[in-house]
């Protein structure tokens, strides 16, 4: 039963809202260049699928493939950093630095060097993947106590084996942690990068649907972008699943 209610409460509340959305709001005087109905947006999906789908697909190899790059990056700088102490203190802080520089102002910058093709919005989607995993994977690498480091040192474990055997797996709750955010900020990351110099995606779809007031196709640009980034939520969570069941036996 509690399986069960924990499934139908949020299909319920989505649907509540969904149908005051499509009854209430339009009584209410919000007209539908502001807001559209979900009947009319759904039915961008159905009769303009083509569209939809050649913006989808580009927006979708820059998000995985900036996921990836940036989150692989991520890890292997965390390794060097938490086990090269000299080069953690000489180039952590130009990390960090880094990281301050808003992806709105970098984002041309990149455009400018790499051109308009896929390439820089796979940076700019790995680029704002890539400092919180590699702070979280850092501290999830030190999160071991020295009583259980000195444990396996009793036990002649050489440092390979205390990382595989003890920091990697002491590491891997808060590393799937930052891989679940990093699928909706893979997205944003191509998005913003279509924004600023693309004829193709969805965000150069959202931008056009603005600036045209198609407001249908403006918000069925939102929910594919929001379904991407659901779909890569669900896959981070299945493949964290079987880690963390593999690494328990």
């Amino acid at each position: 039963m509690t399986r069960l209610s924990n499934i139908l409460a949020p299909i319920c509340g989505a649907l509540s809202i969904l149908l005051a959305w499509q009854f209430l709001l339009p009584l209410s005087g919000v007209p539908a260049y502001i807001a559209p109905t979900p009947t009319k947006i759904i039915a961008v999906f159905f009769n303009q699928t083509d569209l939809i789908l050649s913006n989808f697909l580009p927006t979708a190899i820059e998000a995985l493939a900036g996921f990836f790059i940036g989150n692989l990056a991520a890890v292997l700088f965390a390794i060097l950093f938490a086990y090269a102490r000299f080069i953690r203190m000489a180039y952590f802080p130009v990390v960090l630095f880094f990281n301050t520089i808003p992806i709105l102002a970098l984002s041309p910058i990149i455009i400018l060097i790499f051109g308009l093709g896929m390439t820089p919005k796979i940076i700019i989607a790995a680029i704002i993947c890539f400092f919180p995993t590699l702070v979280n994977m850092i501290r999830g690498l030190a999160s071991a106590s020295q009583n259980e480091e000195e444990l396996f040192r009793m036990l002649s474990a050489n440092k390979f084996e205390i990382f595989l055997r003890l920091h990697l797996p002491r590491s891997l709750p808060m590393l799937f942690s930052s891989l679940r955010i990093a699928t909706a900020t893979a997205v944003i990351g191509a998005i913003v990068g279509e924004w600023i110099g693309a004829d193709k995606g969805l965000g150069a779809l959202i931008i056009q649907a603005t600036f045209n007031y198609q407001s249908d196709k403006l918000y069925a640009a939102i929910v594919a972008s929001s379904s991407l980034s659901i779909a890569m939520f669900a896959l981070v969570a299945l493949v964290e699943a079987r880690v963390m069941r593999g690494w328990a036996r």
